[in-house]
């Protein structure tokens, strides 16, 4: 018997995460008017650098959803992507809350 036959062969490596360093926000659905596309509000909240007063400041991002399942009012969390299109580069990863419509 040789060396190479009595070896077991090398475990295969483990899966890594599809992307190490991904942001991810929190916002609220906007509109849901546009095919495959919601439209998400983030709002932070910083200290304005002369007054030192809590401001609230926002951005709207699209983000690619391939179901219609999300409604306007809904908690979103988004994760950037590769650009699907000119202003979408974000996806809709899961809900954080539904709406609360009456």
């Amino acid at each position: 018997m040789n060396a190479a036959a009595t070896q077991q062969p090398a475990p295969a490596p483990e899966p890594k995460a599809r992307v190490a360093n991904q942001r991810k926000l929190v916002g609220r659905v906007v509109s849901n008017k546009m095919q495959k596309t919601v439209v998400v509000k983030v709002e932070r909240r910083v200290t304005h650098p002369a007054f030192g007063k809590i401001i609230t400041r926002s951005t709207k991002y699209h983000a690619h959803v391939a179901s219609g399942e999300f409604g306007e009012g809904d908690l979103v969390e988004i994760a950037e992507c590769r650009p699907i299109s000119r202003t979408k580069s974000w996806t809709v990863t899961r809900l954080v809350e539904k709406s609360k419509t009456v």
